[in-house]
């Protein structure tokens, strides 16, 4: 469905105080998240599957907008998969937190009207465990747990607009897209499941026809 920021929106700024955004192929992403979703971090940087996407509502058609994103840790914990067990178990407390970064839609800045026309599709961001990564992909620690947020930004042409920067914005989380980073799958059933619904996996599916 969709989703709103909850209680606390009241003193937002007109621009941004209706807007809604609905997660994409919500299924798959409550699919993984059963399994206990898992995202791949490299040094060079890995796309996201399940991408994120969202559709968009409420904007004014004819403001500018920003759209990002970012990760934060769901907790204060480091982990470790337990294959006997088939599940994740805390193995300590978190590493210090990477960089904190945001990502901006490579659209941005667009009319509200450009954003809400189609699905919003953040198919460019790359995950990386590498501290020192100059490229802007979002640096994360492997084995630990993070929520994606996605945030809508008012461009607000006042000259003292950055008096209002806490209106100017919506913030949006969906527990369903809550991963595990890793740097290589630790549950079989991610790696099925990814490689059943991914369409750029073909190679790794057992009997498919060559193409």
């Amino acid at each position: 469905g969709w989703a709103g920021e909850g209680p606390g929106t009241g003193g937002k700024n007109r621009h941004v105080c209706h807007a809604a955004a609905r997660l994409e192929m919500g299924s798959l992403w409550e699919e993984f998240n059963r399994l206990g979703t898992e995202m791949i971090v490299t040094k060079a940087g890995r796309r996201m599957f399940p991408t994120f996407q969202v559709k968009l509502s409420g904007l004014d058609p004819l403001a500018d907008y920003v759209l990002l994103m970012d990760f934060i840790p769901l907790d204060d914990k480091r982990y470790r998969y337990a294959f006997h067990s088939s599940s994740w178990l805390a193995a300590g407390r978190a590493e210090p937190a990477a960089p904190g970064r945001v990502h901006f839609h490579p659209d941005s800045p667009a009319k509200g009207a450009q954003w809400m026309r189609q699905i919003v599709s953040f198919d460019k961001l790359k995950l990386t465990n590498n501290l020192l990564d100059d490229n802007g992909h979002i640096i994360l620690n492997s084995m630990h747990r993070y929520q994606p947020r996605f945030h809508v930004v008012f461009v607000d042409p006042r000259r003292d607009s950055e008096r209002f920067a806490h209106q100017n914005f919506k913030s949006f989380s969906f527990p369903e897209t809550q991963f595990m980073a890793v740097t290589a799958y630790q549950n079989h059933r991610i790696t099925q499941l990814k490689i059943a619904s991914n369409p750029f996996a073909k190679g790794f599916r057992d009997g498919d026809p060559e193409p």
